[in-house]
């Protein structure tokens, strides 16, 4: 493409989502990086501004084997931005679709991979809320947890009537459901749901959003997938009391000590590829090594695009550019399916007022009130330009006959038409004519 977003060139879009746009660029020296830049509804509102500042800044101290470098970032830029290191590899969800579950052995192994990232997050103050299979990339070196912290910049625009519950439900602690004090520790129950789902099981089952949350808090998870000798680290991971969950440590030493090999990648080490004919590429890449500026990482989350290594971070280290490997150097058999397009979801804001629709439903905020409404009790929703064209105006119909509406500032007509070329489509996507 040539267009330059600081001071990366964009080569391709690798995807969009909730936050944004993600696109595969190199820096000056050639090195591989995933630049995501955030959506202008998200630019114009200064409270996630003001997140994204405060949570690139933690982001930036996160080390560890299996987590992503962030490399750059720029908050104030007209439209937020956020460079990571490029990993390649196909997506937790995407090696599970392409291999099936996994075994003992790979379980122990991913589990104490993933212990060791939370570790380094939670060291830094962060927590990710968000971890699940599609925000894990299995690169050749083992696992890595991507979009941690830059969650809490996009749950600041999401808005729910939860408290301030954000993540995945299925995934999704109880205490995040139930909109009380998150802390590491949902994460650990994340990460024993990961298990369970990487073992060929679902820990609450499947339906509404609002069914997997219910069970994520009152009923205990099926284990029935996770091999036996397994199940009481899972089912520990999984407590309903934070306090009762074991620590990343604790569960490294727990699952490690049963493992026969240290990491868990998406493929076997394999010999160097035949010669390429690109006359840039004199070798396959070799181990991954920083990206050339910063350290730390950076999804979201959910909030940034799902299916496309949701962030995609680590480096190609090369003196001179290279293209990023080919999934085909990775031989998984059978080559990795094409993941599914991201769910479309909507979000646009003002100082006062704030409209979200996703996959859950549609939340409205207004002057410090939030109501949130389930798409199973919505029977319309309707949109119209007023005051003088300049403000969006929703209304939610329920199946009940109650309404409610909620008005959006964009202080032109030209931006209240852009959010409803982006809206209409979202909505025709889950209420169907």
């Amino acid at each position: 493409m040539g267009t330059l977003i600081g001071r990366y060139v964009i080569e391709h879009k690798l995807g969009e989502g909730g936050m944004g746009t993600v696109y595969l660029a190199r820096s000056r020296g050639g090195r591989a990086v995933a630049v995501k830049v955030a959506r202008p509804e998200l630019a114009s509102d200064p409270s996630f501004r003001a997140r994204f500042r405060a949570e690139v800044a933690a982001a930036r101290q996160v080390g560890g084997f299996h987590t992503a470098q962030v490399v750059d970032a720029d908050p104030e830029a007209e439209a937020p931005w956020l460079a990571t290191a490029y990993i390649p590899g196909p997506t937790l969800s995407g090696l599970l679709t392409a291999q099936g579950p996994m075994g003992e052995e790979r379980l122990r192994s991913l589990g104490a991979a993933l212990a060791e990232a939370l570790e380094a997050i939670h060291a830094c103050g962060l927590v990710h809320r968000d971890l699940k299979p599609g925000n894990i990339v299995m690169a050749a070196d083992g696992p890595r947890v991507l979009d941690f912290g830059i969650a809490r910049a996009l749950e600041s625009t999401r808005l729910t009537a939860t408290g301030n519950a954000f993540g995945t439900p299925g995934y999704l602690a109880p205490e995040q459901a139930l909109g009380e004090e998150v802390t590491g520790a949902a994460d650990v129950f994340a990460l024993g749901a990961v298990l369970v789902a990487a073992a060929g099981g679902r820990p609450f089952g499947e339906g509404t959003p609002m069914g997997l949350m219910y069970r994520s808090v009152h009923e205990a998870p099926d284990l029935a997938a996770v091999p036996e000798a397994m199940r009481g680290i899972v089912g520990r991971c999984l407590a309903k009391d934070p306090a009762e969950r074991p620590t990343p440590d604790a569960l490294m030493d727990e699952l490690a000590a049963g493992a026969a090999s240290p990491a868990v990648s998406a493929v076997p080490a394999l010999p160097a590829p035949a010669p390429t004919a690109d006359p840039r590429v004199s070798a396959p890449p070799a181990a991954v090594e920083p990206a050339d500026a910063v350290p730390s990482p950076g999804t979201p989350p959910q909030a940034w695009p799902a299916g496309v290594q949701d962030a995609v971070p680590a480096s190609v280290p090369a003196p001179a550019p290279a293209p990023v490997p080919h999934p085909a150097y990775l031989h998984v058999p059978p080559p990795p399916l094409v993941p599914p397009p991201p769910a479309p979801d909507f979000t646009a804001a003002d100082r006062n007022s704030g409209i979200a629709v996703d996959g859950g439903g549609v939340a409205l905020h207004f002057f410090g009130e939030e109501a949130d409404f389930l798409w199973s009790e919505i029977g319309a929703v309707r949109y119209e330009r007023v005051r003088r064209d300049r403000v969006l105006r929703v209304t939610v119909t329920l199946y009940d006959g109650s309404a409610y509406d909620c008005e959006v500032d964009g202080r032109r007509p030209a931006r209240v038409d852009e959010w409803i070329r982006l809206l209409d489509p979202v909505l025709r996507h889950y209420l169907p004519a």
